[in-house]
């Protein structure tokens, strides 16, 4: 589109809306006079402009300024609609503000009017911001995506990316969805969390943070487990913080999150199919490969089908110290599903075997949980001691027991340490960790 153009429909769009031969012009000061103003110029105008004229963000604003010369708008009003044909034009639309904002975890849209956001671990509704229509958002989804080849159209009505700068988009259309686009974004953190942060916020305690360095240092299997947006992967990457610097690291993740600062990491991220269904790689195919890359360490961010077998196969065979993730309800919990998890492989092993072989493969379970006043707490710390009458025995060592709400909604809760040795102190002692003394020994 040209700027003749562009310019004539502009102020044909604000004529249609605000006459000018009107007397009052008090009606332009109401907020949804000038959503509605907005609303035209992006449906109208925006999305048919000429995307590569490096200038159009000063035309845009010298357009706006001739147009609106003559009514009665205040400095604040003006401003929010140059703020919002910016955001169209040179940004995200109604999610550039949001995806701005450092403090905001997580945006979920439902619809043009349903928007949510993560604040401080709560999930609240925005009511600041909206789209047009579902073909608005749709428009905003394909822009985010298009950067990094891929698209989302009735032939592809799924997608789940990695934004180019490292947060985490899933949309999916309809007929697929029966409410319109959803659009669900977890934001990447620059600066991820690292021990002193989960200290100072509560999500564990010196304690419990000093045993699982130790058992990082001792090359223990763990496995983390929780629901979805407990905080795995935070802690997952705070625990591969612990390790060796000499180590050799391969990271296998969908979306690579984990920010590992030792020198010797090798990171691997899978890959969906392209537009003829073919060419997938998965976290199963890249577990298999890792093993011919010599490492000493493998983290996976999540295992949640077939890669688990092979997961638990390089933990039994020489690979120590490796860590995952899974989304499960407790300890007890994550096991049963590992058993489900290598039985999708379809091989004829005897469940006591499977069960062995785990029991064999994992020390430690982590729990991590996201409580109702929407805080992370590290809930249970487990260690796994043997088999028992062919099932799965493990011991708690330290435990999150909530009490009670506060009147502000805040939980009230204690951590605990049990009153009992874990048999990992034995090989933590024998790697030459040996300042755990007053936390097992006083």
């Amino acid at each position: 589109m040209t700027k003749k153009k562009f310019m004539n429909e502009f102020a044909t769009t604000i004529e249609q809306i605000v006459p000018k031969d009107i007397d009052d012009y008090d009606e332009f000061q109401d907020k949804d006079l000038l959503e509605k103003l907005r609303n035209k110029i992006i449906q109208n105008i925006i999305d048919g402009k000429d995307k590569t004229n490096e200038d159009m963000k000063d035309f845009i604003k010298e357009e706006i300024d001739k147009t609106v010369e003559g009514y009665d708008l205040t400095s604040e009003q003006l401003s929010y609609i140059y703020n919002l044909i910016d955001n169209e034009v040179n940004g995200y639309g109604p999610l550039t503000e949001l995806l701005k904002d450092k403090e905001i975890t997580e945006i979920m849209v439902n619809s043009p009017n349903e928007i949510y956001i993560e604040l401080d671990g709560k999930v609240i509704k925005d009511d600041t911001v909206s789209f047009i229509n579902n073909e608005h958002i749709v428009r905003v989804v394909q822009r985010l995506i298009q950067p990094i080849g891929k698209t989302i159209d009735i032939a592809h009505p799924m997608v789940d990316a990695r934004l180019e700068d490292g947060s985490r988009l899933n949309a999916i259309l309809p007929p697929l969805s029966l409410n319109g686009p959803v659009v669900t974004i977890r934001k990447f953190k620059s600066e991820l969390a690292n021990i002193e942060d989960l200290l100072r916020t509560g999500t564990l305690t010196p304690y419990m943070a000093r045993f699982l360095e130790a058992c990082v240092h001792a090359k223990l299997n763990i496995l983390v487990v929780g629901g979805t947006g407990a905080g795995k992967t935070t802690l997952l990457n705070v625990l591969s913080s612990f390790c060796d610097p000499d180590d050799r690291i391969i990271t296998i993740e969908d979306a690579a999150e984990l920010k590992l600062k030792q020198e010797h990491v090798i990171s691997l991220e899978t890959r969906t199919n392209n537009y003829e269904n073919e060419g997938a790689i998965t976290i199963r195919d890249l577990v298999i490969n890792s093993l011919r890359m010599r490492p000493d360490r493998i983290i996976v961010g999540e295992v949640r089908g077939k890669e688990a077998f092979d997961m638990l196969q390089a933990m039994n065979t020489g690979h120590e110290g490796s860590m995952t993730t899974m989304h499960a309800n407790g300890p007890a919990d994550a096991l049963n599903r590992l058993e489900t998890m290598v039985l999708m492989n379809g091989v004829e092993i005897p469940v006591t075997a499977i069960r062995e072989y785990i029991e064999s493969a994992i020390q430690i379970v982590v729990q991590v949980s996201r409580l109702s006043d929407g805080r992370r707490r590290v809930t249970s710390i487990n260690e796994i001691t043997g088999l028992e009458n062919g099932e799965i025995k493990q011991k708690e060592i330290f435990k999150f027991r909530q009490t009670g709400v506060l009147s502000n909604g805040d939980v009230d809760g204690e951590f605990l340490l049990h009153k009992y040795i874990p048999k990992v102190y034995a090989k933590i002692k024998a790697k030459g960790t040996d300042d755990l003394k007053d936390i097992f020994e006083s």
